[in-house]
């Protein structure tokens, strides 16, 4: 028996479980870990996905919201028949000169500085006028001394008659002696006369001379508010321009507040909705939100051809310190409710206008209900100042206001604080 080669067994066996080169598998690209990066890459694309889905598509919308009122009778009394824009006019306002040219050797006043009427606003050089009043003063006192003393000679002429007709009567004196006393006192008595109508016209040259001084002192001539300053101590005022530019015509500009009043531009066209005495609305465009009750004063009978507007006046019924000149500002003509249609005023809510929007060319409003915003067609109706009049929702139901193009409905919302 044989032995057996037991390494050449091993080595034919290892022969045979050799791989031919040529029949290799060519290398995967990715290797043997590609599956693995394609699982995570997948997995990163959905995690994606929901976390945007989670953050915009069910964040809330962080909304503003006010709520529906029903109207009541008070409501009803006016509606907003036309509006027209102006500015607010002064109907007394002056700009306060001298009655004299001169000098300033002082000017009391500033910009939005109350007065009195009668209030000293400024002063003149008046050296010159009261030069004046002392000397016609002493020209009254001249006149009168003189007067007085025409007068201590009449009555001694008069007593000096008296004896000589006394001696007359007993055959004392002459006839001609009598008759020059009486001469004496007749003459005597002219000159005092004449002397008299000397002392008033020196009275009226001193009343004169202290009216020209008084024109150098510049008053206020009602009560009011300085809204200009025109000029400065040791400037030259005049009441007449000078035409060389270096002389002022005014001290200072003053308005009475309490004659403001709006004047505006209406288009012909609807002056037929303005009356006399209508109640108004007025809204300052500094104070958007402030309403300010008015009345028509007046229709100016004309028309600006140009603008084909007419001018109307409108009172103030509430004077306030923000009300300013010239401020722009927009009126709201009114008008009372009827019995007519006070029944159907009186029907819906009452929400902001800005609440309403239009989307597939309905109106629609957003109301909030469990931190959803639910959408609701509305049928608009009167409108009252920044509210308006709606049917479709409820008395109390949360509005978003000013609803966003993004808001939809049954969308998540949130309400902002206020």
């Amino acid at each position: 028996m044989e032995p057996t080669n037991n390494n050449g067994d091993k080595g034919a066996l290892l022969r045979e479980l050799r791989i031919d080169p040529g029949q290799r598998e060519r290398p995967s690209p990715m290797g043997g870990r590609g599956w693995i990066v394609a699982v995570i890459v997948l997995l990163c694309l959905l995690v994606a996905g929901a976390a945007y889905y989670l953050l915009f598509q069910h964040r809330a919308i962080e909304v503003q919201s006010v709520t529906a009122v029903t109207p009541t009778a008070a409501d009803q009394g006016a509606t907003s028949v036309l509006q027209a824009t102006g500015y607010v006019t002064a109907r007394r306002q002056a700009t306060v000169s001298a009655q004299i040219t001169g000098a300033l050797t002082q000017v009391l006043i500033e910009e939005g500085e109350q007065v009195k009427a009668g209030q000293i606003l400024a002063r003149l050089e008046d050296t010159a006028q009261r030069a004046g009043v002392a000397q016609a003063q002493a020209q009254l006192n001249a006149a009168g001394a003189l007067r007085m003393q025409y007068q201590a000679q009449l009555e001694q002429a008069r007593r000096d008659l008296k004896r000589a007709q006394d001696e007359l009567a007993v055959d004392a004196v002459s006839r001609q002696s009598v008759e020059q006393a009486q001469t004496q006192v007749d003459t005597l008595t002219a000159q005092v006369m004449a002397q008299q109508r000397q002392t008033e016209l020196a009275q009226a040259q001193l009343d004169g001379q202290r009216v020209q001084l008084d024109y150098t002192v510049v008053r206020a001539p009602f009560s009011g508010v300085i809204t200009a300053k025109a000029a400065q101590a040791g400037e030259i005022v005049s009441p007449i321009s000078a035409g060389g530019g270096f002389t002022r015509t005014g001290v200072g500009t003053i308005v009475d507040m309490d004659s403001l009043e709006f004047e505006v531009d209406v288009n012909e066209a609807y002056i037929h909705r303005v009356a006399p005495n209508q109640k108004a609305e007025a809204v300052l465009d500094a104070y958007p939100d402030w309403k300010i009750p008015a009345h028509v004063i007046a229709i100016i009978p004309t028309a600006d051809r140009s603008k084909a507007t007419v001018k109307v006046r409108v009172g103030i019924d509430q004077h306030d310190p923000r009300i300013l000149p010239d401020m722009g500002v927009r009126i709201s003509f009114l008008e009372e409710a009827t019995p007519a249609n006070e029944a159907s005023a009186l029907r819906g809510v009452l929400i902001p206008r800005a609440c309403i929007i239009e989307r597939d060319g309905r109106p629609i409003v957003f109301t909030i209900e469990n931190g959803r915003a639910h959408q609701h067609a509305v049928q608009p109706g009167v409108v009252r100042g920044e509210l308006q009049q709606v049917e479709g929702i409820a008395n109390g139901a949360r509005v978003v206001r000013s609803p966003p193009e993004s808001l939809h409905d049954d969308a998540a919302v949130t309400i902002a604080k206020e």
